[in-house]
């Protein structure tokens, strides 16, 4: 099995590690964001929420085909009979425990893109979640889409992308700029920690680029945190939404996620309340690494899944700026359709991608890959995540997708 963790992650991912790993050292306060905020949210700029589920969900049993013969041949025990699910049409049905995303879909506000997977499909959750992050399938860069998003931004406010969670992931770091990360329950960096990270920041140059990159970081690590000023409540030595590495104790299951989604978001409603700059955020829930005794396991996250973002919508909706927010969920691979000799699914390939919010065209995009239909055991895959993201880039926030996806702008038609 490909147990792995979050700080080997960072180290391995190809992306930038003086940005990650520096961001991982920092507990910036969800009190300091929210002061950095207007107090009148922009109406007319969207907001990019994106959802990783860490470890592989089966989108099988997500996104059921529970009227195939086929499926319940594959799934055995692990499949959901046809009244169980809750149906969507085109003989699929969500789990049992997405009430509220079903809710969506009547209401024409939640696109699911099936089959969504990348060239050449890897089984490894290293090799996935960095092509995921990175939008690079052909091989490693020195960033992620959004730190490349950005970049191309060019304005240096590391606000206008933050990661919710102790660690900046990848896919926020770019080649010149950063987001920022902002911890649950935190402060800001240590005096001790600020004067070494601005001396560090000092990069002369002519000096190698890989250095002069991670100064840059470390110098929007510092302007962050000097922005934010100081914090009333004490600091803590362990984020509620963060996981520990497997190295320290955890079972491995969360695959680098995190857990508390709706702490998470209450953080993003917060902000986008209080009309902070940020235009993209990201958040994350782990756990779905699921080789054994599956159905409980994911029915009880994709059931906490479906209650923080319908929660969420419901709440941001209520304002202008909310109701131009935008949710994607994703996760770096599907299972396998045929399930295993424990009641899981093993590492899969493609998966549905769910999109809601007010602004999307709700609707079935791309097609179910076909279970009769299989290639070396695995799906097919039928819509390549860079289109998810060039309609993301182009809908949601404002760039056209070819300069940050490597002239990739395939586009699908749900904003």
């Amino acid at each position: 099995m490909d147990i792995w963790t979050r700080r080997k992650f960072l180290t391995t991912s190809g992306v930038a590690g003086g940005v990650a790993l520096a961001a991982g050292a920092t507990a910036w306060g969800v009190d300091e964001l929210l002061a950095t905020g207007s107090g009148e949210p922009d109406a007319g700029a969207s907001v990019l929420v994106l959802v990783t589920l860490y470890g592989g969900n089966d989108g099988l049993n997500t996104l059921v085909p529970a009227s195939d013969p086929r499926y319940q041949d594959l799934r055995g025990d692990l499949a959901y009979a046809e009244e169980e699910v809750l149906p969507l049409g085109e003989g699929l049905g969500l789990n049992p425990g997405m009430g509220g995303l079903k809710k969506l879909w009547d209401e024409r506000r939640l696109a699911v893109v099936r089959g969504v997977s990348y060239p050449r499909p890897d089984h490894s959750h290293f090799r996935s979640m960095a092509i995921w992050q990175t939008a690079s399938p052909s091989g490693p860069v020195p960033s992620g889409w959004l730190g490349r998003w950005l970049d191309h931004a060019g304005d240096g406010d590391p606000l206008k992308g933050v990661s919710v969670g102790a660690t900046l992931p990848p896919l926020m770091a770019g080649e010149t700029s950063a987001g920022a990360a902002v911890r649950l329950g935190g402060r800001k960096l240590p005096d001790a920690w600020l004067r070494r990270c601005t001396a560090l920041s000092d990069v002369e140059r002519d000096a190698h680029p890989l250095l002069r990159r991670a100064g840059a970081s470390l110098s929007d690590l510092v302007k962050v945190s000097s922005s934010f000023g100081g914090g009333d409540e004490e600091p803590q030595t362990q984020d509620p939404g963060e996981p520990r590495d497997e190295e320290d104790g955890n079972e491995g299951a969360s695959a680098g996620g995190q857990g508390g989604l709706g702490a998470q978001l209450d953080v993003v409603a917060r902000a986008i309340e209080a009309g902070v700059s940020t235009r993209a955020y990201s958040v994350s829930l782990g756990g779905f690494d699921t080789h054994a005794n599956e159905k409980a396991t994911q029915s009880r996250l994709l059931g906490g899944l479906d209650k923080d973002l319908t929660g969420f919508l419901e709440r941001v909706r209520r304002t202008k700026a909310g109701r131009r927010v935008v949710v994607a969920v994703y996760s770096e691979f599907g299972r396998r359709p045929r399930a295993n000799a424990s009641q899981g699914t093993d590492h899969g390939t493609s998966g549905p991608v769910f999109v809601l919010g007010e602004p999307v065209k709700g609707g079935f995009y791309g097609d179910q890959p076909s279970l009769t239909d299989l290639t070396d055991d695995d799906l097919r895959t039928t819509v390549d995540f860079r289109d998810v993201y060039a309609t993301l880039l182009r809908g949601v926030l404002d760039t056209e997708p070819d300069r940050i996806l490597d002239g990739h702008a395939g586009s699908l038609a749900f904003l």
